[in-house]
């Protein structure tokens, strides 16, 4: 493909990179997501300060996430800068295109088991870009609320038990809010009521009670984002306490550090 048919990224957009050869002065890349097209990596945009070794930054056939500078496209020149992108944004944007790359495979896999033809898997796509950025976001959907999301689309059923089922193969993002129970019920049944509370919470969805030692206890709450964990939680912690003080007994959670968890 000419230069001048190539499909250019535009300048300030995030890239995914593929070193290709290094030089003194910085490294030559092919940019993944336009069919590799050539962009240098002065040395100057490798890191902060004075880079002496290039090398010691980037190697050939590393993967690495860049900031597209600026764009001769009279050239064919793409200047790109390493420095300049933080760690928020590489993790962000290995991401996306890792969920791009799922979504590819999720489609494929749901035309395949469905036996759609080229036309029809397109149509399938064009649907569900209507209402989702991404495949993997109406998978994630699905997984969650159902296949009932996909109602609007007007699609055969067929194909919808065969996406159902895709779907439900796909890992769910969670979240995990952690913590430590401190409690004691100086009431003549204060085990016992401990025991219940301790049970009745555990009724909950998502809710895990482990017992570390009296009086402590690790309580964990799961749920696919912070916002449901806490409202999962909140209510829980006021009727444990409620119940534990009416005694005279003692009350103390102690929020341990919260873990999320990627379903890709």
């Amino acid at each position: 493909m000419s230069t001048e048919m190539q499909e250019f990224p535009d300048e300030g957009e995030i890239v995914v990179v593929t070193v290709t050869k290094i030089g003194d002065h910085g490294a030559y890349v092919g940019l993944d997501e336009y069919n590799s097209i050539q962009g240098f990596l002065h040395i100057s945009e490798i890191a902060p300060g004075w880079v002496r070794n290039v090398r010691k930054y980037v190697t050939e056939g590393e993967k690495k996430v860049v900031l597209v500078k600026k764009i001769r496209k009279d050239k064919g020149e793409i200047d790109l800068s390493l420095r300049q992108i933080s760690k928020d944004q590489q993790k962000k944007k290995l991401l996306d295109v890792k969920r791009y790359e799922k979504g590819k495979g999720i489609i494929k896999n749901i035309q395949d088991k469905a036996k759609l033809s080229e036309k029809q898997i397109e149509e399938v796509e064009d649907k569900i870009f209507s209402k989702y950025d991404s495949i993997y976001d109406a998978v994630i959907d699905i997984g969650t609320n159902g296949i009932k999301v996909f109602d609007t689309f007007g699609l055969p059923q067929e194909t919808l038990d065969i996406i159902e089922e895709v779907s439900s193969k796909i890992k769910l993002p969670s979240v995990e809010i952690r913590g430590i129970l401190e409690i004691s019920d100086i009431s003549f049944n204060g085990i016992e009521n401990i025991k219940k509370q301790l049970q009745d919470a555990e009724q909950k969805g998502g809710v895990e009670i482990l017992y570390i030692g009296a009086p402590k206890y690790r309580m964990s709450v799961k749920a696919p984002d912070f916002k449901s964990a806490e409202r999962t939680l909140k209510p829980i912690l006021e009727d444990l306490q409620k119940n534990i003080e009416k005694n005279k007994g003692t009350f103390v959670f102690t929020r341990e550090e919260s873990k999320k968890t990627r379903g890709d």
